[in-house]
């Protein structure tokens, strides 16, 4: 992944590429197989991305602190408007009050598959990253709640 560029500018342009592919999978194959298919291979990039960013951490060494110093690039171009809730070394709590991400989906048409295109990449990114970090989000606007709310925790 460049991260030279934002997250929110690297997920409009690999939405920008899904979208024709994925409204051929529908005609062809049908919506569910279709967003089976999206999910699927969403999940497993996310994956491998968060494998590649641990590979870059000194000794491999992915923990709490390392994954809040990267989270700038999922905040840049003002694409998060957070309130941090808990932050030290077991947990990483905070509320998303306004995203970028839900609202550039919907912009594009993609708002029924946004949360396969962005959100459940979270889960499935920290998996790669570090799997002794274990992500609950309830909520999330992309799903039509008024907010999000993520905890990353340490699982001892």
């Amino acid at each position: 992944m460049d991260v030279k560029i934002g997250i929110l500018q690297q997920r409009k342009i690999e939405a920008e590429i899904i979208k024709p592919i994925y409204e051929i999978m529908k005609r062809e194959f049908g919506l569910e197989a279709a967003r089976r298919v999206v999910e699927e291979a969403i999940a497993q990039a996310a994956i491998d991305a968060g494998k590649a960013f641990a590979s870059k951490e000194v000794d491999n060494k992915t923990d709490i602190e390392s994954f809040v110093a990267l989270q700038y690039l999922w905040e840049k171009d003002d694409a998060l408007n957070i309130d941090v809730l808990t932050n030290n070394s077991d947990c990483y709590e905070y509320q998303v009050n306004r995203c970028k991400y839900a609202e550039m989906y919907q912009g594009m048409g993609l708002g029924d598959i946004g949360f396969l295109l962005s959100c459940n990449r979270d889960a499935k990114f920290i998996e790669g990253y570090a799997p002794h970090i274990k992500l609950t989000r309830p909520h999330t606007i992309m799903n039509g709640d008024g907010f999000c709310d993520f905890c990353y925790q340490t699982q001892k």
